[in-house]
């Protein structure tokens, strides 16, 4: 009898112990976790509200209801955060990068500072394709019309860092739009571009459609700005705001020019990448690029997304992220062109 108990007693055991194994291996890798997103830019902006939007979702969405935190990188157009990411971050799966698009065109263009490879990056997607930029004065200079606009001499353009999406396409519409003798100012945070432009510390800028109905609605409610172009991104497709502007395609005027803007529309059109480490196991990155999946196609991240940017999310799924990258315009004449014109020298005749 004894002998029959022991035996029943070590089959419960064993039993309970395989019984334990089981729900351990299927406690999600996430479960307990703290995922952190190193955003590549300064705190403010359409940036940072894209990014957050995708926060607010991945807990929902990743097995295990993690821990989000989000930690602020700026620097370099993105370069420092992705640098970190490449080199110096843990490739665990905890770890995300949110990159503005400069990230791309830093790599492209082979800027000083980048220290990593945009294709080993492991894509998650982006939450934006499109996007729409705007060139606008501020209205105490009175440049209502482009025929004022271009007979002016000196104009301050500001911009972010040099190498920012701003900051190329400021130069993009002063280039394309004959500017004489345009200025360009960088150093801001998002926020700080719009306080100098009313200060009268800046005369103009380029900004992100969206962000301006959504941060700045006084600037179109009180007249407060003269908006005078917009990049259309992809083109064709209208800006509700903004349908009545001319498209910066139509100032091209050689072919050079017209490659010109379709290898910045093409950069832009990657988004704001999130991106792994490389090396980062390969179940772990497939938990959240199947997590960005359901994410994009969540109506109430949609809703979020929109209440938030004031813009339509458009995502880019990681699978097509990964195309985007490895189809990237590279003809050298061209990159070579749009390099120098993202500098800091005096922009070239045409």
């Amino acid at each position: 009898m004894n002998i029959m108990l022991q035996r029943l007693t070590c089959t419960s055991l064993l039993l309970f112990l395989l019984g334990h194994g089981i729900s351990l291996a299927q406690v999600p890798f996430y479960e307990g976790k703290t995922i952190r997103i190193v955003r590549g830019g300064a705190p403010g902006g359409v940036g940072e509200m894209r990014t957050r939007a995708v926060i607010n979702f991945l807990k929902k969405h990743v097995p295990g209801n993690p821990t989000i935190l989000i930690e602020f990188m700026p620097g370099a157009g993105g370069a420092k955060a992705a640098n970190h990411i490449y080199r110096g971050a843990e490739a665990d799966g905890l770890v995300i990068g949110s990159m503005p698009g400069g990230m791309i065109s830093s790599a492209v263009l082979g800027q000083r500072g980048v220290q990593y490879d945009l294709e080993k990056f492991i894509y998650l997607g982006s939450p934006n394709s499109a996007s729409h930029y705007v060139f606008f004065t501020n209205k105490k200079l009175g440049l209502d019309n482009l025929s004022k606009l271009t007979a002016y001499s000196g104009l301050r353009i500001g911009a972010q860092t040099v190498g920012h999406p701003t900051h190329y396409t400021g130069r993009l519409f002063a280039y394309l739009l004959g500017l004489k003798d345009p200025k360009f100012i960088a150093g801001y945070s998002a926020p700080e571009l719009d306080v100098a432009l009313m200060r009268n510390e800046l005369d103009a800028q380029s900004g992100v459609a969206s962000n301006v109905v959504k941060q700045n609605p006084e600037f179109i409610e009180k007249n407060l700005v003269d908006f005078h172009t917009i990049l259309e991104i992809p083109r064709g497709n209208k800006h509700p705001r903004f349908a009545h502007l001319p498209a910066i395609d139509g100032f091209a005027k050689t072919e050079k020019e017209r490659k010109l803007i379709a290898l910045h529309r093409t950069l832009r059109l990657a988004g704001s990448p999130l991106v792994l480490p490389p090396g980062t196991p390969r179940d772990r990155a497939e938990i959240l690029r199947k997590a960005m999946r359901a994410i994009f196609a969540d109506p109430e991240f949609l809703a979020e997304y929109h209440k938030l940017t004031g813009e339509e999310a458009s995502p880019l799924m990681p699978e097509a992220h990964d195309e985007a990258i490895r189809e990237l315009p590279r003809d050298p004449d061209t990159v070579a062109f749009y390099k120098m014109l993202g500098g800091t020298q005096p922009l070239p005749a045409r």
